[in-house]
């Protein structure tokens, strides 16, 4: 199954990451795909302000992992980026199953760690910019797994 929706603008993106944030349960992989600059970490930043997070939300392309399980968030978060992986045998070197125990992943170039598109529970997004260098906003096209048959956003 799968799901187009356009954002022109950031506040679109916002509206979109909360309409998926109400949707996601415990185990759920957002697989966040697309180039440079497509708005993978804008749109987990929007998923995680709509799930409870106020805070700062720092890119993980330098630690891999974040994670974020305080009391005001509706489920706990892992947030990936797996851009620098160069194999996907380092997520067990990394520990990646632990820290997605009960909670939801929100995985940056996902293709870079194996994937996850095999998993029921995973919605995969593709990001594309619209118009010149993305002016026009953004494309998200989703697919969703077999646990995400009537849920899709």
């Amino acid at each position: 199954m799968e799901a187009r929706e356009t954002m022109p603008d950031l506040a679109a993106m916002a509206a979109y990451g909360a309409r998926i944030a109400a949707r996601l349960r415990a185990g759920d992989v957002v697989a966040l795909e697309g180039g440079l600059g497509a708005g993978k970490t804008t749109l987990a930043r929007a998923i995680l302000a709509a799930l409870g997070h106020a805070g700062e939300v720092p890119s993980p392309t330098f630690t891999i992992i974040e994670s974020y399980d305080s009391p005001s968030l509706r489920l706990p978060v892992v947030h990936a980026d797996f851009y620098r992986l160069n194999d996907p045998a380092e997520l067990a070197e990394i520990g990646l199953d632990d820290y997605r125990e009960g909670a939801v992943l929100l995985a940056e170039w996902p293709d870079h760690a194996g994937g996850f598109g095999h998993e029921p529970g995973c919605i995969a997004i593709t990001l594309e910019p619209l118009g010149e260098s993305g002016e026009g906003g953004r494309m998200a096209i989703a697919r969703g797994g077999a646990d995400w048959v009537g849920r899709m956003p």
